[in-house]
Order: C-alpha cells, then sequence, then structure tokens
C-alpha cells in the first residue's frame, strides 16, 4: 500500500468532500480516502498500480482540480 497527498483547488464544503471521496472511491485498488475542505488537501491510500492519473482524473470528474502535493 501506498499513501500520496495531493493539493485540491475549488474546495469548500462537506458536500465538496463528498463528492471527491465518491468519485475516487470508484478507482479500483482504493483502499482509503481522507479529504479536508478546510485544508484543501486529499491523501489516498491504495494499491501501488493506482496511479496520481487516476486520481487526478478522479477529482476533475467530481469538479475540482488538484496537483500531487510535494
Amino acid at each position: 500500500m501506498t499513501t500520496n497527498e495531493y493539493q485540491v483547488t475549488g474546495m469548500t464544503c462537506g458536500h465538496c468532500e463528498l463528492s471527491i471521496r465518491e468519485e475516487v472511491s470508484e478507482i479500483p485498488g482504493v483502499e482509503a480516502i481522507e479529504v479536508s475542505a478546510q485544508t484543501g488537501r486529499l491523501s489516498v491510500t491504495s494499491d501501488a498500480e493506482v496511479t496520481d492519473a487516476q486520481v487526478l482524473a478522479a477529482v476533475t470528474e467530481a469538479g475540482y482540480s488538484a496537483v500531487r502535493a510535494s
């Protein structure tokens, strides 16, 4: 398992968090998701096969933008 962090732009509330959580949870291999509108952070724990591109695409599908946090 690996955990990756992302900085998400545009989240303002719990509904935003839920939208992102729902989209990211559909990626096969994702085990855990932590998302915070307050900090603008998304943490994804997954199998090594899950790529940044998949996570970023899911965030975009939810209506937000994100980058891998350094």
